[in-house]
């Protein structure tokens, strides 16, 4: 991959980007990085808006395309890069289950965690997105208990993406701390790209926090 064609990430410490920027080390791919200050609202500025009119990251910039949406960023990277083998090639009997966990982190698990952490009435089971939060959680931990990666031996972007939310979530007790989860988020952890990246967002942060000269 040439240099003028590397792909563009815009990124923020410790948000959900952070997953994006972990991928992109797992991927082993050359890459900018474009450091946003969400606490200088550099997100809602108009430079930033003009790339995402939502606000958010992460965003990829590729070869004049715009990716936006977690999910989507993670597909694209992950198919962007083939030769590092995270992401089952079409054909591959595991590219299923690897397109349902990834978009069932996106249908299912955040609609769910979006009402409990608003203490919102979920939708009757028969019109919610997700069925009942039990029912989801469920299906997931079983999943996970199968292990040691969401789709047995192989490890793959989707482990990037579900490690780095639960490793979050947990963390405000939005899901409960099971030895399945716990473990799972422990062995994702103790990846050299998670603790490269661990690293870089407490400077990038760091950085933010100074005060502008």
């Amino acid at each position: 991959m040439t240099a003028r064609s590397k792909p563009t990430l815009f990124h923020s410490p410790n948000t959900r980007s952070s997953g994006a920027l972990i991928l992109l080390e797992e991927l082993g791919a050359e890459y900018d990085l474009h450091v946003l200050n969400m606490k200088a609202g550099e997100q809602r500025g108009a430079a930033y808006l003009a790339i995402n009119p939502m606000g958010k990251v992460p965003a990829v910039l590729h070869d004049g395309a715009l990716v936006t949406e977690q999910v989507a960023v993670f597909l694209y990277l992950a198919d962007l890069y083939p030769q590092a083998g995270l992401t089952p090639a079409i054909g591959d009997a595991l590219r299923g289950p690897y397109l349902r966990w990834i978009a069932f982190y996106g249908s299912c698990f955040e609609p769910a965690l979006i009402d409990r952490s608003q203490k919102r009435a979920p939708a009757p089971a028969s019109t919610s997105p997700y069925g009942d939060f039990d029912t989801m959680l469920k299906t997931l931990t079983d999943q996970l208990a199968k292990g040691p990666w969401l789709l047995g031996e192989k490890f793959t972007a989707a482990d990037v993406l579900w490690g780095t939310a639960l490793g979050w979530i947990t963390r405000f007790g939005l899901v409960p701390e099971t030895p399945v989860i716990r473990a799972y988020i422990d062995r994702v952890n103790a990846r050299p790209a998670f603790a490269r990246i661990r690293q870089k967002d407490a400077e990038l942060a760091a950085a933010q926090a100074l005060p502008a000269v």
